[in-house]
This record gives C-alpha cells, structure tokens and sequence, in this order.
C-alpha cells in the first residue's frame, strides 16, 4: 500500500543544517496552538451570539418599558385630570346638596312643629265639642222636663175650665217652645256628631301627619350625614389628588431612567454586533490559518519527514484501504448494491436525542466495519476513536464503547451514542469529502456537558471501484 511517507532519515537536514524533524514538530505544536486559538475564537463568538441575543431582548424590553412607562404617565396624567374633575364636581355637589338638606331640614322641623301645634289644636277643640255635646244633652233634658211641665200645666187647665184659660194659653206657649227645643237640641246633637267625626278624621290624620314629619326629620338627619360623608368624599378625592401629583414625578424619573436603559442598551446592541463581525472575522482567519497550518504539515509529511503524526497517517491509509476492499467485495459477492452502499436518504430513528438515522447499509457496516475499528484502538493510547464517515460527515458505524443504546439524558447520550449521527462540523465534513492521501486536522472535539478535548484527526480517503465513498477518521489525543 502506497502511502507517500519515507522512511525515517535521521540525516534529514537541509543545507543549513537544520533538523526537518524538528521542523515537523514545530509545525504540528503550531497547528495545535492555532487549533486551540480557534476554538477559543469560535468559543467568543458563540458566546457573543448569546449575548447578542440577550441584550437584543434587553433591548426590546427596554422598548416595552418605555411604552409601558408613557402609556402610565399618559393614564397618571388622564386619571389627575379625572380626579380634578371629580374633585370639583363632587365639591359643587356636596355643598349644593348640604345647602339643601339644610334648608329641608330647617322647613320639615318648621312642619312637624305646625303639625305638632295643629293636634294639640284639634284636642282643644274636641275637648269643647265634648263639653257642647254635653251642654246639647242638657238641653235636650231641659226639652223633655219643659214638655212634661206643659203637659201637666194643660192637663190643670182642662181641670180648672174658664178660669183655668189663661193657664193654657201659657201651658200651649211653653209646649211650643219645648217643641222648639227639643227640635233645636236634636238638630244639635247632629251636627255635633258629625263634627265630632269630622275631629276624629282630622286628629287621625294630623297624628300621621305628625309621625310622617318626625320620620322626615329623622330623614333630614340621615341625609344631613350623607351630606356629610359627600364632604369626606371631596376630601379623599383631594387626597387622592395629591398623591396622584406625588407618583406622577417617580413615574416620570423612572421614564427618563427607562430611555437612558434602552439608549445605552442599543449602544451596547451595535457594539456587539461590531464584535461580533469582527469575531466572525476572526474565525474565518483562524480557519484560514488552521488552513495553512494543515497544507503545511502535509507538505512536511510528503517531503518525508518523519513527525509524531507519520504514525497515525500511514494507519488512517492502510486502515482506509481495508474499508475500501471490504466494500468492493461485498459488492462483487452482491451482499449489498452499489446504490444501497451509496446510500444518503438519511432517515430519523423516532426518540433519539441527539438524533440519530439510518441508511440502507448499516447492517453491512456494523458486521464489517465496528471490529476493524474498534482494533485501532488498541495501537497506540493516545487514540480516542476510529470510524469511517460518508461525504456528508454521516457516522453510521461507531466503535462499540461509543455505540451503546440511548438513554432519556441527551448529555449523556451525546459522550456515549455517537454512532448514527452526521457530524457535519468543519473537522467532520473535511474529513469526508477530502480526495487527497491524507488530511491532518486539530480541533477541539466536543464531549457532551460542555466539556473539550483538544484532539487531532487524520483522515483517508475512501474509494469503492473510483467512487468517492467517504473518508475513514483517527482521533488522538494531543
């Protein structure tokens, strides 16, 4: 197997005498450096996305709390006006109504007194129709006994003949005015009796009357309370007022504060988008340099210097090779088609986190592939992992202690089920699409939780009868 690396020369010198070996090595603890410096940058930008994305909600916020805090002063200025209004309408009101309940008060009392004397009134003239109804008795009894006297007088004069005709002309006299008497008497004691009922109506009346008065009084009173409480109404309202006037000035400070918040948040917003281009910058520099720092190594390892990556390059070679013969002779054997070898239609395995998909070949891959990688554990410490991935950095066969079935904890499973997973990163995909001999790459590789290593990977390309398959990847420790 042809891998373009000589043989160790330890008289590698050029005409200066200086050592190419310790070249080799300067230029891989170089890459290393620019690797960490890289990841470091890739580290602030992330960092400074997230902030971006912090103060760019600061910043709306601000915004709300401005609005928010004019629509307050707007509603502080609204509802003072409101109160102001209130306050003086009330106040119209409660003295035109204290005026009033007042004035009523003063002329109910005025009634109720009226009322009052009106029925001591009517029992005065109800005791002297008494004593009239009494008199009318009399009368009445003076009626009979003068009928009774001239009864007797006419009966003596019948006895008495011619000389007793004086007699009964006095006796028929006093008859008549009996008569008129009694006529007069009974006449009397009609009228008194409807007089009477007419005193007992009015005196009926005149004690509702009075009971009516006494509840208005009463009344009076319950409203002159009322009229009292309006007034302590007023006096809240002006209280209220006051403390209306009292807010309205921390409000105001407070939204003079809120637009200085959100000026200097929005200076903060475009500094950091400025640091962000120009970490973004930065990146793509240290891409560039990571760049160079790789063509530079690979240019040292093809010029046949033997570095302490020479080791791992010509394993990822002959490694890459192996693959490349076992896919060719499952295909010539029709284990498995050229179409389902190449396959990409990448499809999700339901509840996986981070996800994971199949394709139409894992079955050959994990048979042939997971002992042949897993054995490169095995040639040096430093090595981490060893699996082949497509042109789109897709992993579908992992080596077994990275391949164990996953858990409902997607930390955990991003450290131990890393197999069925496209790593589509700047290390992953180089790796797969890459066509040369080799490619030395340095990079941090993520470890779940927030955890890195610093880490090299060595690719080699993968070839299935002249098609580009993919590339097989070694990962060692720095």
């Amino acid at each position: 197997m042809t891998t373009g690396l000589a043989q160790t020369r330890d008289e590698n010198k050029d005409t200066d005498g200086i050592n190419l070996n310790e070249l080799g090595q300067r230029a891989s603890r170089l890459g290393v450096e620019i690797a960490d410096v890289n990841g470091v940058v890739a580290d602030l930008a992330e960092i400074s996305q997230s902030q971006a994305k912090y103060v760019h909600s600061a910043v709306s916020a601000s915004q709300q709390m401005d609005r928010a805090n004019q629509k307050l002063s707007a509603t502080m200025g609204e509802t003072k006006q409101s109160a102001d209004r209130a306050r003086d309408v009330l106040s119209y009101s409660a003295e035109k109504v204290a005026a009033t309940i007042d004035g009523s008060a003063q002329k109910m009392r005025v009634l109720s007194e009226n009322a009052i004397e009106f029925r001591d009134a009517l029992g005065s003239v109800d005791v002297t129709a008494k004593k009239v109804q009494s008199a009318s008795v009399s009368i009445s009894q003076i009626a009979r006994e003068t009928q009774l006297l001239s009864l007797n007088a006419s009966v003596e004069a019948a006895r008495a003949g011619e000389s007793g005709k004086g007699f009964a002309i006095i006796a028929t006299a006093v008859k008549t005015l009996a008569d008129e008497i009694q006529g007069f008497a009974n006449q009397n004691a009609q009228n008194l009796e409807k007089l009477m009922e007419i005193l007992h109506g009015l005196q009926e009346r005149s004690a509702n009357n009075v009971e009516l008065a006494t509840a208005a009084i009463k009344d009076a009173g319950e409203a002159a309370r009322t009229g009292a409480q309006l007034t302590e109404l007023v006096d809240s309202v002006g209280m209220m007022v006051k403390e209306i006037e009292a807010m309205t000035q921390p409000v105001a400070e407070n939204l003079q504060a809120a637009k200085s918040i959100g000026t200097e948040l929005k200076g903060l917003d475009t500094t950091l988008q400025k640091s962000q281009e120009r970490l973004h910058v930065a990146r793509n520099r240290t891409d560039n340099i990571l760049g160079i720092g790789e063509d530079l190594m690979e240019f040292i390892v093809n010029s046949g210097v033997e570095t302490e990556d020479s080791k791992f390059i010509r394993a990822a070679q002959q490694v890459a090779a192996k693959i490349s013969g076992i896919f060719e002779n499952a295909i010539e054997r029709r284990e498995i088609s050229q179409s389902d070898l190449f396959d990409q239609n990448y499809r999700p395995i339901p509840n996986t986190n981070p996800e994971q998909v199949t394709t139409r070949y894992l079955n050959m891959t994990d048979s042939r592939l997971q002992g042949l990688q897993d054995s490169v554990l095995d040639f040096d410490p430093r090595v981490a992992f060893c699996a082949a991935v497509d042109t789109n950095g897709y992993l579908p066969t992992h080596n077994t202690i990275y391949s164990k079935p996953q858990s409902s904890d997607p930390v955990w499973n991003a450290a131990n089920c890393r197999n069925r997973r496209v790593f589509d990163d700047r290390t992953g995909l180089s790796a797969g699409q890459n066509t040369k001999a080799f490619l030395l790459q340095t990079y941090r590789r993520d470890m779940g939780g927030g955890k890195f290593a610093l880490m090299k990977d060595v690719s080699a390309p993968i070839f299935v009868g002249g098609r580009h398959w993919g590339g097989l990847r070694i990962g060692y420790k720095v």
